[in-house]
């Protein structure tokens, strides 16, 4: 008999709700909802396969199968038909199951005897926790009717696996989700380490009664939250700065017209009809969002469909009267947990977080590099980590070795303190020279420089012994703004960097958008290869008018005072030669005008493409200094995508065919007489500072922190000795210098 004719799927959620509140262990409640879905259903089998680790899922109740198969039938996420469901996130409905492709006869069930099959995944927030199965002797497919049936069942058991409903005692009880400690293998996005509690950039809603017995109350409050919501995104789009066009407005009409989607409404009000209160009917279209989102390999497309998830987010958060619009109280020891965050959001948290964990993102994202500047350990690709995590959670973060430890065991977390100590009383070694040149013990003295791209990093510049700033990031102004920022408010910002800096020199960058860098308000160009595409000095010279305002706020902001101007991603001369031409017109402009301008303004390029290194001689006179990108540099040089994670890894910097070219740079500079620094992440790492110093670098810029590390090893080597070590591995035909190097600190008594 079909289910439209059996059982109303309010009366059965009913059921469901009460026998989840009997008293009894976890597997007591699971044995008693299969035998009443099963009756709800007319089913003759019905069973609870349940995920117990990341890629295995297990029969942890049945009626209608063999009792004893229970918690001894496990399958692969993938395998059979139980596998498929939970590796797709989609239901499979089936006459004939043997005949079905990928089923999987499993002896010890006794399902031979049962043809037709419906499964659906149990899944919240888009995470699969298992799959919901029911039968049938009799040949034939399930109505529309019972697959949704079914699938609102899911639903609630994951709300209700979410509260702890299946803990009991025993050992083959279902462990509670959000009790247990949680360990997770990510990505380093900014090193460091860092203790403290979880703050949820979305909270998760807690939804302590999945199930309504009241729909048009739950009509009323979704409707309510979906009118303010609208409001919102109404106000996104009145503010002052959003009136004019561009692709960051036609962005939040589409925005708007999702909130205004009558289809997406019709769904959750359906799934409120069904008898699932209004926060669970969000998230069951939540969950199917994702999981569409997962399919789709357009990048465009799955854009469209974060918005149609962040919409339910802000959604949820006003059912649960959550205003978004509110401020938050950020604890002092809070670590921020989120899928991904942009770079304005995360200026918004500040210095106030300890640490940052992110379940997306890239090492390059404008996120990672706000979290470099603030000097935020992060972690990112950490898998899962916002399924896991509520706030309060205590949680360890290790953005050196890129692992995340969420309610951690007392071992470990006794065992990361002694980290922390350790690596605080290194600090205080490293400030103890803050003020001792970088000076070999064979006598050569290096000048290390620190990079920055926001007035919070200049305070570091005194404390951490830098010598200047090698490299000021001017795009994040750029990027953490909806329109393009004024020449006027550039220049003030150029100003207090340089009276922050004093008598140290500052290097500015001039603008590098484009490749992994997008300005919210510039339509973006579809490229098949960003990184190669049109980005940095290209667009200055193609959009002159950007970079003659950007030149005309240094040189304002400067008022008369030394300036060094950097042009990006130089690739060839003329480029170099154009971006100094705009220069001076602006330098001859400002002097016309009455405005004071500096007799020392030194105009360099970034080396950051094999070919620059190849240039015309005229090239190296001309230009007043270079800097060495080694992040571009490194992944040109080797062909390899340093934001894919197949091949970012694959390549050493201590490469000896790197060095040799990187050696071929520094005596073209010297031959022509042009100062040439290293700039880059691999300058800050003590090991291949040594290295670079060793083939002749003098001058080498990184991140704050790492200067004190780089200073404390160079100043107890000697150049020459590395030099033998480099030059005796080139010898013997190795392909890296790293071993030889390793073994020569060895010998000196360091651990690298």
């Amino acid at each position: 008999m079909p289910y439209s004719e059996a059982v109303d799927s309010r009366v059965l959620l009913r059921r469901l709700r009460d026998t989840l509140a009997e008293s009894g262990g976890g597997q007591e409640r699971l044995d008693s909802i299969v035998r009443l879905i099963a009756d709800g259903l007319v089913a003759d089998v019905c069973s609870v396969y349940l995920r117990r680790e990341e890629n295995w899922l297990e029969l942890c109740a049945t009626f209608g199968l063999k009792a004893e198969s229970v918690h001894l039938t496990r399958l692969k996420v993938g395998q059979g038909l139980v596998g498929r469901i939970a590796d797709s996130a989609e239901p499979i409905n089936t006459r004939d199951a043997p005949a079905t492709r990928g089923f999987r006869y499993m002896p010890e069930t006794g399902e031979e005897l049962f043809s037709s099959f419906l499964g659906v995944p149990i899944q919240r927030l888009g995470e699969v926790l298992g799959v919901l199965v029911v039968q049938n002797r009799e040949a034939r497919e399930y109505t529309d009717d019972e697959i949704y049936a079914l699938e609102v069942i899911a639903m609630v058991l994951a709300e209700m696996a979410e509260l702890g409903a299946f803990v009991g005692p025993g050992a083959m009880e279902i462990a509670a989700q959000h009790k247990l400690p949680f360990f997770v293998r990510g990505l380093v996005g900014q090193e460091g380490v860092a203790e403290g509690r979880v703050l949820l950039h979305e909270p998760q809603i807690v939804v302590s009664n999945p199930v309504s017995d009241d729909p048009t109350r739950e009509y009323a409050r979704l409707h309510a939250a979906i009118e303010r919501l609208r409001e919102e995104v109404d106000e996104m789009l009145a503010a002052d700065y959003l009136t004019k066009s561009g692709e960051h407005r036609d962005v939040l009409q589409a925005y708007r017209m999702f909130a205004h989607d009558k289809g997406w409404v019709r769904r959750m009000e359906a799934s409120i009809d069904s008898g699932l209160a209004a926060e669970v009917a969000v998230e069951k279209e939540q969950s199917a969002t994702r999981a569409r989102m997962s399919r789709i390999a357009d990048p465009y497309l799955r854009e469209r469909l974060h918005d149609l998830d962040d919409l339910s987010n802000r959604l949820l958060r006003l059912l649960g009267g959550m205003d978004a619009a509110a401020g938050r109280e950020i604890p002092d020891d809070a670590i921020l947990v989120a899928r991904n965050i942009g770079p304005a959001e995360l200026l918004d948290y500040g210095r106030k977080l300890k640490g940052v964990v992110l379940e997306e993102g890239s090492v390059g994202s404008h996120a990672a590099i706000v979290a470099r500047a603030l000097a935020i350990p992060l972690v990112i690709h950490a898998e899962r980590i916002t399924r896991e995590a509520q706030n309060g959670d205590p949680i360890l973060v290790d953005g050196d070795q890129a692992v995340v430890h969420l309610r951690p065991e007392d071992g470990v977390a006794r065992a990361f303190r002694d980290k922390i100590e350790m690596l605080a009383g290194a600090q205080q070694a490293y400030a103890a020279l803050r003020d001792r040149p970088a000076t070999t013990r064979d006598g050569v003295t290096l000048q290390l420089y620190m990079n920055a791209g926001l007035m919070a990093d200049l305070p570091s510049l005194p404390k951490c012994g830098a010598l200047g700033v090698g490299l000021f990031r001017t795009e994040l102004q750029f990027l953490i703004r909806s329109t393009v920022p004024k020449r006027a408010d550039l220049a003030a910002l150029y100003a207090r960097v340089l009276d922050s800096a004093g008598e140290k020199p500052v290097t500015f960058r001039t603008l590098d958008i484009g490749s992994d860098k997008v300005l919210p308000y510039m339509k973006r160009q579809d490229e098949p290869n960003p990184a190669l595409g049109w980005r940095a000095i290209r667009v200055g010279l193609d959009r002159p008018g950007i970079m003659r305002m950007q030149v005309q706020a240094l040189l304002r902001g400067a008022h008369g005072r030394p300036l060094r101007i950097m042009f990006p991603f130089v690739a060839e001369a003329v480029e170099f030669e154009l971006g100094r031409e705009i220069v001076m017109k602006e330098i001859a402009r400002e002097l016309a005008l009455g405005r004071p301008v500096s007799a020392d303004v030194k105009i360099g390029a970034m080396l950051e493409t094999p070919s620059l290194a190849f240039a015309s001689a005229r090239f190296f006179e001309m230009a007043d200094f270079l800097s060495v990108g080694g992040n571009d540099l490194k992944q040109f040089f080797f062909a390899a995508d340093r934001e894919n994670e197949l091949v970012r890894r694959r390549y050493d910097a201590l490469s000896l065919s790197y060095l040799g070219f990187l050696e071929g740079i520094v005596a073209r500079c010297a031959g022509h007489g042009t100062p040439v620094s290293f700039c880059g992440e691999d300058a800050g790492r003590p090991l291949e500072a040594l290295a670079f110093a060793a083939v002749g670098f003098r001058q080498l810029s990184m991140r704050p922190a790492s200067i004190g590390p780089v200073k404390a090893l160079l100043r107890q080597v000697d150049l020459a000795e590395a030099r033998g070590a480099i030059e005796a591995a080139r010898f013997e035909g190795a392909t890296t210098a790293r071993p030889a190097l390793e073994a020569l600190l060895g010998r000196m008594g360091f651990v690298v």
